[in-house]
């Protein structure tokens, strides 16, 4: 047998052991006591993260283009083609029912109504003279008609306001020729109202209903949200030209959608809102993005989608 190296141990165990001490000392442990509370700890983090799984929810949205609009806002139009000779009224003046706006050049029509107002004088005279003159009489008769008729002309060469409000969005100049139907400003009544109207993907149409939460983020103010309700749904989904035909042609074309849409609108509480501490107006136009929670489901079905067969859950 071989000899054991004489410095396999220390001298001290030797002396122990040949002291016959061979029952004292205690195992060899190589785990700290650390390790006992981490395993609980780790035990204690897997059964939150079980829980928090099975029973935190998460939300699917549908998103969408924005925009406000002024319900009760009237747009005054050019009723005779003509050009603009002056425009006496700004955004944000308050006017009056009859108050004018615009003024176009009328030079012809108040030639027109001068003509007729010395004739019509003359044609007077020639009656008191003999007033027994059928054809002079029928002839007053005529003149006076047609006056009213330029009077009416020149009077419609002149735009006021159909009913009190605050002017917006003025779209002419002085010296521009107008065409008739087309837009001189708007008009926006004392109490009209601010509403959104949402463009969602089509898809989204069956899991939409009324009181849906929708939030908006207008565009240039980014965390300002507005948390409202959905109000009024489209019955049909429809395409990109129908979107831009319902918004009108002149915010129509500055919108981006594509694909199949549905239309949902509601109203804004106010006529303002608060962006970085700061209470700002909205304006017919402003543009933004609309958020409607459609549908929500636990945190583990949808990390884990093949469970919603096994347990027959469809989705809320």
């Amino acid at each position: 047998m071989a000899t054991p190296r004489p410095d396999l141990f220390r001298a001290e165990a030797i002396e122990s052991y040949r002291a016959g001490h061979r029952s004292t000392g205690d195992l060899l442990r190589i785990s700290p006591g650390w390790t006992g509370w981490c395993y609980w700890l780790l035990l204690g983090v897997a059964l939150a993260g079980m829980t928090y799984l099975t029973l935190g929810t998460v939300h699917e949205y549908a998103a969408g283009p924005a925009v406000v609009r002024v319900e009760s806002r009237t747009d005054v139009t050019a009723r005779l083609a003509g050009t603009v000779s002056s425009v006496d009224v700004h955004p944000g003046q308050r006017v009056a029912t009859g108050d004018v706006l615009v003024q176009f050049h009328v030079a012809q029509e108040i030639a027109e109504l001068e003509r007729l107002t010395r004739e019509l004088a003359l044609q007077i005279i020639n009656v008191l003279r003999d007033p027994a003159d059928r054809a002079a009489r029928q002839a007053l008769t005529t003149l006076r008609a047609d006056r009213t008729l330029a009077e009416a002309r020149l009077d419609e060469r002149i735009a006021r306001a159909p009913h009190a409000g605050t002017v917006s969005d003025v779209r002419i100049r002085a010296g521009q020729q107008l065409t008739p139907g087309e837009i001189i400003l708007s008009l926006i009544g004392d109490d009209s109202r601010f509403s959104v109207i949402a463009m969602l993907p089509g898809d989204s149409r069956p899991l939409l209903t009324r009181g849906l939460p929708l939030r908006l983020e207008l565009s240039g103010y980014r965390y300002a949200y507005q948390d409202l309700l959905v109000e009024t749904i489209g019955d049909e989904v429809v395409g990109p030209a129908e979107v831009r035909r319902y918004l009108g042609q002149e915010i129509g074309d500055s919108v981006p959608v594509r694909g199949p849409i549905v239309l949902v609108t509601t109203s804004l509480p106010s006529r303002s809102f608060v962006a970085e501490g700061r209470t700002l107006q909205y304006y017919d136009g402003m543009q933004g993005t609309a958020e409607a929670r459609v549908r929500e489901e636990t945190i583990l079905f949808t990390l884990v989608p093949g469970l919603k067969a096994l347990f027959g859950y469809g989705g809320a």
